[in-house]
């Protein structure tokens, strides 16, 4: 007679040792005496005779590991002198994780025994168990305070004897078995959405339920929607919210009018992509005196429109930013209000908040107003419109643009010259055929008309910083604020970037901050229009802390700037939006003391902003992936983006595409990863594969919905 065989999502007979493990761990530190090998069975339902067997075994490992201790013969606590830490778990592939906590400062190593039943980003509590010299502690996790999140986004992997779902996000760390009950009428290679029910001691993997069926895995409009599900980013408005906005007025009354400064008679135009609809900044030129020239930065007035505690106030904070994916925005506003009522359009009169400055033709700031305005655009200028009037010298409002590019280049040579470092990455760009197949891509790279509008952005975020962050006298004004922040580079970071470029020919002065952004700006132009060029930029931003929103101000050293803010894009970023309000209260005399408040917005904001950028990153490899389907066999060139124990990655130099070649497949040596000169090296021909290295590939294999591409060399 055939064993009857056990579906692999039924619970076994015997614990899991891993997650056994765990369960002792958690028991013997949590109780408030002395436990027995007896006491620990009855306490986590042991009874059969193999499990309490391992549970002896599983004591003797942990007392050998430190994670508890033997209080007595035969019994068992707590090591009395063994600190708990709590933190976020950050798995990795491989199922282990690293433990982030706030008192340290190097994350704890857990391996995947001592994980536990963790998911990537849970909140974890964790004892230290050691530490290997050159290496990261490691350490037991020992209890899950909190799920860092209960819904999770993957593929539907269905038989006829399980049902199991594999998140798109590997950090995740784990499938999750889905009952035949629970599956909503998922089928298999459906991409759906799925909420963690329970996690049996005995079970290797969580229970879920389908609470979602997103579409077809692969599949255009799926795939975006699954992306936007895995990072909690909503792609539609609630209908209460559309309501609301719908009753907005959109004339603008003259009772509002008298409220603010009349500058709609001032020569007044923006600059913009081809492709936008919300228009929130604009410029103005006006001549008023001998060497003296207003030149006004007019935003648009969101703050007027969104009114604190209503429910369009509360949608636009839980967002706190536009999202931009490759075939669409995800608007932090809904449309009447980001590409119409707020959108400065041309002939039409718009609310503003604006800085105007007086400015001489040395680009020197003499006075400076902020307040409310009513303006009036005359004209929109896509970059290529204004790019070809700087170009030729002629066209609509030619002096004015080009008095005010001479006057934007004044102001980015002074900027570079006091210490702002000057990335000029290339962007690549998708063009899409009418259901979105990626049927081509361009490089964007930014011209004189776009710095243009950079710079008056800056000065304006500058100014209104200062403005608020400094008193007459020069000194801090301590006045709650929403700073813009970026620290200077990690030392380590720096170090590894000033190796990588040696083996160019460029040398870093690692002296001062000053000296490191005068070096870095030195080898970016260096590099310029050369093969290395965007590999070396890639690796000097990485080298860069992460800019954040806080209110205690340090400054920004990658602009080189003591204050700096953002008040220039509010319909599309929450904390322009803050700055407005703040500003506006100053402006009125108001003391403001919700520090508390303002921090934690500050917050929400740079965790959202950084939820944007990871989210619009996995739609362009998305894209990326979709663009090679159909190009297999075919044979690029590429440049080496990254060296690891399993492989290299390559980024193709004609779309920017990246791809792994993996260690298995080149055969003509065993390679070993060097960290010091990022390369991999042949042992017996010493052949070696170096950052920035060019090669040509062949693509071997495209997987639109594991979203990899992988080639081999050729």
């Amino acid at each position: 007679m055939k064993k009857k065989r056990r579906n692999k999502g039924d619970s076994p007979k015997s614990p899991n040792l891993n997650t056994l493990k765990q369960s002792v761990a958690e028991v013997c530190n949590g109780a408030i005496k002395p436990l027995t090998h007896r006491d620990i069975c009855r306490l986590l339902q042991i009874k059969d005779k193999i499990a309490k067997h391992q549970v002896l075994f599983i004591i003797k490992n942990l007392l050998v590991e430190g994670a508890i201790k033997e209080t007595g013969h035969g019994k068992y606590g707590s090591k009395a002198d063994q600190e708990y830490y709590e933190g976020r778990i950050d798995k990795i592939g491989s199922g282990a994780g690293y433990i982030i906590c706030d008192d340290l400062e190097t994350d704890i190593y857990v391996s995947v025994r001592n994980a536990g039943q963790t998911l990537g980003g849970d909140r974890v509590r964790v004892i230290l168990t050691g530490q290997q010299k050159g290496k990261n502690p490691e350490g037991v996790v020992v209890a899950v305070i909190e799920r860092g999140r209960t819904e999770f986004v993957g593929n539907m992997r269905i038989d006829s004897r399980n049902s199991f779902m594999s998140p798109d996000n590997s950090r995740v760390g784990t499938d999750f078995y889905i009952p035949k009950d629970k599956l909503n009428g998922a089928k298999n290679g459906d991409k759906v959405i799925v909420e963690i029910l329970d996690w049996p001691k005995n079970a290797k993997s969580p229970f879920a339920k389908v609470s979602k069926v997103i579409g077809a895995a692969g599949e255009h409009n799926a795939e975006i929607h699954a992306i936007l599900a895995e990072f909690g980013l909503p792609y539609e408005f609630p209908e209460a919210v559309e309501n609301y906005v719908a009753s907005l007025p959109e004339e603008i009354s003259e009772e509002e009018i008298k409220k603010r400064r009349d500058m709609r008679q001032v020569l007044t135009f923006t600059i913009d992509p081809h492709d936008a609809k919300d228009f929130d900044d604009a410029l103005s030129i006006e001549k008023v005196g001998d060497d003296r020239w207003e030149i006004g930065i007019h935003i648009a007035d969101v703050s007027h429109y969104v009114e604190e505690g209503s429910l369009l106030n509360d949608e636009a904070y839980d967002r706190a930013t536009s999202v931009y994916l490759v075939d669409r925005v995800v608007p932090m506003l809904p449309e009447k209000l980001s590409n119409k009522v707020c959108s400065l359009r041309p002939h039409e009169e718009k609310l503003c908040f604006s800085a105007v400055f007086t400015m001489n033709s040395k680009a020197e700031v003499v006075a400076e107003w902020f307040g409310r305005t009513v303006i009036y655009s005359d004209h929109r200028f896509t970059y290529e419109d204004a790019q070809e009037v700087i170009e030729k010298k002629e066209g609509k409002f030619a002096d004015e643009i080009l008095f005010m590019d001479g006057l934007a280049k004044i102001m980015r040579a002074k900027r570079i010259d006091e210490g702002a470092i000057t990335f000029d990455r290339v962007e690549v760009k998708f063009q899409l055929d009418e259901v979105n197949n990626p049927t081509g891509v361009y490089f964007k790279q930014a011209k004189d008309a776009n710095k243009l509008i950079e710079e008056y952005m800056l000065l304006a975020n500058r100014k209104v910083a200062s403005f608020i962050g400094r008193k007459s006298d020069g000194t801090p004004s301590k006045k709650p604020f929403v700073y813009r922040v970026h620290d200077v580079p990690d030392p380590d970071k720096i170090s590894s970037f000033s190796t990588f470029v040696q083996q160019f020919g460029h040398t870093m002065n690692m002296q001062s901050p000053k000296d490191i952004a005068n070096s870095m700006n030195r080898v970016l132009a260096n590099v310029s229009g050369k093969r290395e060029e965007n590999m070396v930029e890639l690796l000097a931003i990485r080298t860069m802390t992460k800019a954040k929103y806080t209110i205690e101000n340090i400054g920004h050293y990658g602009l080189g700037f003591d204050y700096y803010s953002h008040f220039t894009s509010p319909i599309r970023r929450w904390p322009d939006v803050m700055v407005h309000r703040l500003l506006q209260r100053y402006l009125d005399g108001e003391k403001v003391v919700e520090k508390e408040a303002i921090e934690e917005q500050c917050k929400h904001s740079s965790a959202m902003e950084k939820l944007s950028t990871d989210a619009e990153r996995s739609s362009i490899k998305y894209m990326q992936v979709k663009y090679l389907v159909g190009k297999e066999g075919q044979e690029f060139m590429g440049l080496v983006s990254g060296v690891t124990e399993f492989g290299m990655f390559i980024e193709l130099e004609e779309s920017l595409c990246e791809g792994l070649v993996a260690m298995r497949d080149l055969k003509d040596d065993h390679y070993e990863l060097n960290k010091e000169s990022f390369s991999l090296v042949g042992k017996r021909n010493g052949r070696k594969f170096q950052l920035g290295d060019q090669v040509r590939i062949r693509v071997r294999n495209v997987d639109l919905v594991k979203k990899q591409i992988d080639f081999e060399l050729a």
